[in-house]
């Protein structure tokens, strides 16, 4: 198939929507004459509408199984759509279950029950994301993988104050698993050897993080200040980043930045660690026991690679 109406399916979390990238992109280079459609949530809308993947963005993906109108919405809308292929990159039991809302007439490539072109492995969730989306293509026909090209993923930060050389630090993980994020006193004694400039990012929530850094290093406070792309463009222009397990992590792997990415016992680098031009994983059975020495030669091992 290299035309027709597509429906691509990826609802979070940015971690999870970097690591798409890929197949993104692989999903347009097989259908380079179809009108594609992402199906998203609301964060991730505005970065994936700057990519050359999709011709729409839909961003209601989400809605609550309580909310009835809003689940018929969408259910109205995937029907009216016709879709002749859906690539289900999120693989949940939800996104499974839109299944009845586009119609069997689809051809369907993920795990729901009856699809056209099955994820038919049984160890794939054994497997690290890249590798089983790119099987789950595969399966449904797609050969091609072109490395995904990522000159969209930039933003005007020339207001940001950062200096020619400095180093990029992601301090910030999900506030409901705090086991994933290396104590930000550690971070704070980390900055303050590197010798150039920080610049920590997050959302308005990390905060707190950065000017806890910022008592012992020279910061440059991003926290709640870039876009996704923003992000994007900061990470392409630092010396190296260093960060927990977290999506930003991600992006800026993926932009290219030379990342050492932090991970503790709750999740695995062997089935989610980024992926980018020049990634090191340093792994600790807890992060809170882990030394600014065991970080600084794992970060020295990065960059002279």
């Amino acid at each position: 198939m290299t035309a027709g109406r597509i429906l691509v399916i990826k609802l979070a979390a940015l971690g999870d929507v970097v690591q798409a990238f890929g197949p993104f992109a692989a999903i347009r280079a097989h259908h380079p004459g179809a009108e594609i459609t992402l199906l998203t949530t609301p964060p991730y809308a505005g970065l994936l509408a700057r990519s050359p993947w999709f011709d729409r963005i839909w961003d209601d993906g989400r809605p609550a199984w309580s909310d009835l109108p809003a689940l018929w919405r969408l259910a109205r809308r995937l029907r009216a759509a016709r879709f002749e292929r859906v690539y289900d990159l999120q693989t949940s039991s939800r996104s499974s279950r839109y299944r009845l809302m586009v119609g069997n007439g689809a051809e369907w490539s993920g795990i729901a029950p009856g699809a056209s072109h099955p994820h038919a492995n049984p160890a794939r969730d054994l497997m690290h994301t890249a590798e089983r989306q790119r099987e789950q293509l595969e399966m449904a026909g797609i050969a091609d993988f072109p490395a995904p090209a990522l000159d969209w993923l930039d933003d005007d930060i020339s207001g940001l104050g950062l200096p020619a050389r400095f180093a990029l630090l992601i301090p910030g993980a999900s506030p409901g698993r705090p086991l994933k994020r290396w104590p930000v006193e550690r971070f704070a004694a980390l900055a303050a050897t590197l010798g150039l400039p920080v610049a920590v990012v997050g959302g308005p929530a990390e905060a707190p993080l950065a000017a806890a850094i910022a008592r012992q290093a020279r910061v440059i406070d991003l926290t709640g200040r870039t876009s996704l792309a923003g992000l994007g463009a900061v990470a392409r222009r630092a010396a190296f980043a260093i960060g927990n397990d977290t999506g930003p992590t991600h992006l800026a792997a993926a932009a290219g930045c030379p990342t050492l990415v932090l991970f503790g016992p709750e999740s695995d680098p062997a089935l989610c660690a980024p992926r980018g031009r020049a990634v090191a994983v340093l792994r600790h059975p807890s992060l809170a026991a882990l030394e600014v020495a065991e970080v600084r030669a794992a970060l020295a091992g990065l960059v002279a690679s």
